[in-house]
């Protein structure tokens, strides 16, 4: 693939992988740089969990190729092996906490016994309780342990927050942004709830039937993009179709985000660059298969 795997933590191209049902993913194109915390955006059914198969050798593509930190998934690893979390947590419930961790060290020649102890207790988790008996948000920090107790280079989590409530949810981010400013590790964040976000990743991939949409550093993607904002007119937004992510009409009112510089020539509009929720939404919207789908993959350097 010629990935430069200096600076490229996962790289896809042209990856598809097909089910008997259909496509789950197809013609995905993008790299990751290392270092960043990407966030994983799409709606279910959008083929995130697939991708993260996929990047762990846990599925073989259909088409196209995949490397991870410049190999291959599957065909004998990576120097610095990555590390992925799945949605269910995968731990034996009649194990005890230290058992758990006792188990990563037989599982994992990279495994940092010490480090993965300490993220357990700084979690307040008795290592002498049982996963069976431990809270959502416990159970979660303790298989992020043994995510972390391998020193990964990259951490992939598939919707590791969709069963805690409020408090454990950010008690997880915290936890997580903690060891990426220690480690400088880079981080695959998947998640359909944009809150789960904002003001925590630097980086987005946003997928929507099985297609990668947008694809970027977030501060360059929303100063690649417009809100306008104004009255509704009768003879139309009069701009190029290309340049309109999205128009919406309320009333009198039209909004219509708008990409490329699309709006510099444009007057008695209100412009306001618009939030990640914002852009996502628009984004997810105009590729509903309800609407016609105008957008082509963006990706901003």
């Amino acid at each position: 693939m010629g990935t430069d795997t200096g600076h490229v933590a996962l790289a896809a191209r042209g990856l598809g992988k097909r089910y008997r049902r259909g496509w789950a993913l197809r013609n995905c194109t993008f790299e990751l740089p290392l270092g960043r915390v990407s966030a994983l955006v799409g709606p279910n059914g959008a083929g995130k969990s697939t991708l993260m198969a996929l990047s762990t050798g846990l599925l073989r593509p259909s088409e196209g190729a995949v490397e991870v930190l410049g190999s291959t998934p599957g065909t004998g690893g990576t120097d610095s092996k990555p590390a992925f979390l799945a949605q269910d947590k995968p731990l034996y419930r009649r194990f005890t906490v230290d058992e758990m961790l006792h188990a990563g060290r037989a599982l994992n020649p990279r495994w940092d016994h010490a480090y993965a102890h300490r993220l357990v207790q700084d979690a307040g988790v008795n290592p002498a309780a049982r996963i069976s008996t431990l809270s959502g948000g416990q159970r979660t920090r303790v298989a992020l342990a043994l995510a972390l107790g391998r020193r990964p280079q990259l951490l992939m989590l598939d919707e590791p927050l969709a069963d805690l409530d409020p408090l454990a949810r950010e008690e997880v981010m915290q936890a997580v942004m903690a060891e990426v400013a220690e480690t400088g590790m880079t981080v695959l964040l998947s998640s359909h709830v944009l809150a789960d976000m904002e003001g925590v990743c630097d980086h987005l991939i946003l997928l929507a039937g099985g297609r990668v949409h947008l694809v970027g550093d977030i501060e360059d993607l929303l100063a690649n993009h417009r809100l306008l904002i104004g009255p509704r007119r009768a003879e139309g937004h009069g701009l190029p179709a290309r340049a309109v992510i999205e128009a919406r009409a309320t009333g009198r009112q039209e909004t219509l985000l708008v990409r490329d510089g699309g709006w510099t020539a444009t007057t008695g509009w209100e412009q306001l660059e618009p939030t990640l929720e914002e852009l996502a939404m628009a984004y997810l919207r105009s590729a509903s298969p309800s609407r016609s789908s105008r957008s082509p993959e963006v990706a901003v350097a």
